[in-house]
């Protein structure tokens, strides 16, 4: 009898271990989920019709809703035959997002419904973004939404920084609906923007912008006029192809030395495109 209960101990132990490993296991397995960036994710929340498409450059999170709750659509300005909205937002940056976007337009059944940029750089001088893509089907939302993140590791390319400021310089041969909606870009012409923080070199860098090449200015923003008092001025412009980019490459030369001046030497975290 002794010899059971003492064989009843040892089953019981070793039952315990086995089921505490379980659940380790499964611990450890739910973490490694919610770290996925890959977009493989799907959040079981408001009964599964919403879905989580993965994270990128910029805190950026890329996410889908398949039905819009109708009073939030309405709510949200959306128009109703928008059934399901891509919902992209990053804490740093608003370019890189932007043109992001301009290339998820393109390659999807898509369309920009809504463009904020907030004051938002996580103690930086410029914005952060929420760009909203109205869809009919689902399908097309979540398509937008990761081409979306798939470029910004392109769009990051020509983003440069140092403890003082940031530059940005962003370029495309065809603007389409999500850089005219932000900024206003002539669809299917090249555009480009420089942006310079601190303000005083991004108004050097609009000078010799515009003295580089033959460019057409689409807008000129001051931290009170159009950036939400950030602390820096951007340039918005278009025209042939190769003068909006020979534009551009001027104004970055004069804004690395600038920048360089005020500290290290300014550094990009991805691969310069332009």
């Amino acid at each position: 009898m002794e010899e059971t209960k003492i064989n009843d101990l040892v089953n019981e132990v070793v039952n315990r271990i086995k089921n505490a490993e379980s659940s380790a296991e499964k611990e450890e397995d739910s973490k490694k989920n919610k770290n996925n960036k890959g977009g493989e994710l799907n959040l079981n929340l408001a009964n599964e019709v919403t879905e989580f498409i993965g994270t990128a450059m910029g805190d950026t999170i890329g996410l889908v809703i398949a039905n819009v709750d109708p009073d939030l659509r309405k709510l949200m300005g959306i128009d109703p035959k928008y059934r399901s909205i891509g919902v992209f937002g990053g804490r740093t940056g608003a370019g890189p997002q932007i043109y992001a976007a301009d290339e998820a337009v393109k390659a999807s059944n898509t369309e920009i419904v809504k463009i904020e940029l907030p004051r938002d750089t996580k103690g930086g001088a410029g914005h952060g973004s929420l760009i909203i893509f109205g869809a009919e089907e689902v399908s097309d939302a979540r398509r937008a939404v990761q081409v979306a993140l798939e470029d910004l590791e392109r769009t990051f390319g020509d983003v440069y920084g140092n403890d003082a400021g940031h530059l940005e310089f962003q370029y495309t041969a065809r603007a389409s609906k999500a850089l005219n909606a932000a900024f206003g870009a002539p669809e299917g012409k090249a555009f480009g923007i420089t942006v310079g923080a601190p303000a005083g070199i991004g108004v050097i860098m609009a000078d010799v912008a515009v003295k580089a090449a033959t460019i057409d200015v689409v807008a000129y923003a001051s931290p009170s006029e159009g950036t939400s008092l950030t602390n820096e001025v951007i340039l918005q412009f278009s025209g042939d192809s190769g003068a909006v980019r020979q534009a551009i490459v001027a104004a970055r030369e004069v804004g690395l030395k600038l920048l360089g001046s005020l500290g290290a030497k300014p550094e990009s975290s991805a691969t310069p495109y332009i």
